[in-house]
């Protein structure tokens, strides 16, 4: 299968989490993508581990977004390096970097610069903050994004005080939006013939992705998100259900749904703290509470079994292990292998985007720093 982005050549000039996820998606669809990185230490994002875990001398989170790219290393002070990444730009299409503003003015790569190279070049750039403003110069991490944009006041319980989500959450949608503007840029320039300047930075990331509960907030005269007192509701302003209960031998999840019909199927009686439908969220806690007493009384199975055939959206609450094993989840085929060489191998997820009924697979490992210098300089006639 020809996928939809072959022949489109991306030079990703990023390191950690935002830009390479962007760079790891245009693989995915096709695009040849290089990855420029520092002698010796490469990507930072190689040293970066979670758990400590670590394939050879590179973090496995290192191999898990840069899968299927090219290495080609590079001193960005080198004036001979300089010159030599200035040819290969010349015949790029796409430019990725998420360095501190003011960095490739220094040395001669901002978009301008670069656009005076290549007329019809897409150059995308990843910033924490925006690239002007009182917070340019601050580091973009994502903790510290998700705490200054308040995402992390959503989760949790208010006992809880403000609780981060469990993964880079505004680093994977800053690297999405960067894949949409540069999917975006493509078809301007298809159509333009010229090039296309593309900004994203993670507060706007996490911002946006709060547009439901932000919109709430704008207007609703100002009033903060709600969280429950109790432990296991799922969204500050979503009324009960809406949750996670524990059962018997595990947990359940409610998605929106009918009080009374989902009280009178467990058996609940909720007379007491529901008079209309203003109750459910007026007296959110007590119908909680009143709900997670009753399906404390028995199993996972049962409760299912009473809800599902009532047209009840519900679920069970599943770990990683549980998860993995369902019949849904060996169905999509998630799983994929990357060809370490010499028999070994590392499991990670696919692209979870089909192209005319084709799942999209890529064997190809990470690169070891400047694996493909020799290749690209001959190929580029870069020397």
């Amino acid at each position: 299968m020809r996928k939809p982005l072959e022949g489109v050549l991306v030079l990703e000039f990023c390191q950690f989490l935002a830009g390479p996820s962007a760079g790891l998606k245009l693989a995915d669809l096709g695009a040849r993508v290089i990855k420029i990185e520092r002698p010796v230490k490469g990507d930072a994002c190689r040293q970066l581990a979670i758990k400590n875990l670590f394939v050879d001398e590179d973090s496995l989170l290192f191999h898990t977004i840069n899968r299927n790219k090219e290495s080609y290393a590079a001193d960005l002070k080198n004036p001979e390096d300089l010159e030599m990444l200035r040819k290969l730009i010349a015949k790029a299409d796409v430019m990725t970097h998420n360095f501190r503003p003011g960095v490739m003015e220094k040395i001669g790569l901002d978009y301008r610069s670069v656009e005076s190279i290549n007329p019809k070049i897409i150059y995308a750039t990843v910033t924490g903050y925006g690239k002007e403003g009182p917070w340019a110069a601050k580091p973009g991490q994502d903790l510290l994004v998700q705490s200054v944009s308040g995402l992390t006041h959503l989760s949790g319980s208010s006992e809880d005080g403000p609780v981060p989500f469990g993964l880079s959450v505004t680093d994977i949608m800053c690297g999405n939006h960067l894949t949409q503007g540069i999917i975006a840029a493509l078809i301007k320039r298809a159509k333009t013939n010229k090039s296309v300047l593309i900004e994203v930075s993670l507060l706007e990331s996490a911002l946006d992705i709060q547009f439901e509960v932000l919109t709430t907030y704008l207007n609703d005269g100002g009033q903060l998100p709600q969280r429950s007192k109790v432990a296991g509701s799922a969204h500050p302003y979503l009324s009960a259900p809406y949750g996670t209960y524990q059962t018997k031998d595990g947990y359940l999840a409610l998605a929106m749904g009918n009080l009374i019909k989902i009280s009178k199927l467990i058996g609940c009686d909720i007379s007491d703290f529901y008079t209309n439908a203003d109750s459910s969220f007026e007296n959110r806690d007590e119908l909680l509470l009143l709900l997670g007493e009753t399906f404390k009384t028995n199993t996972n199975v049962h409760w299912l079994s009473v809800l599902e055939p009532a047209d009840i959206w519900c679920a069970a609450v599943l770990n990683y292990k549980e998860a993995v094993e369902l019949e849904v989840f060996k169905n999509q085929q998630i799983k994929q292998q990357l060809d370490l060489g010499n028999g070994r191998t590392i499991d990670t997820t696919r692209s979870p985007i089909r192209i005319d009924g084709n799942k999209l697979y890529a064997a190809k490992a990470a690169p070891k720093i400047g694996a493909d210098n020799k290749k690209i300089n001959n190929e580029f006639d870069l020397k």
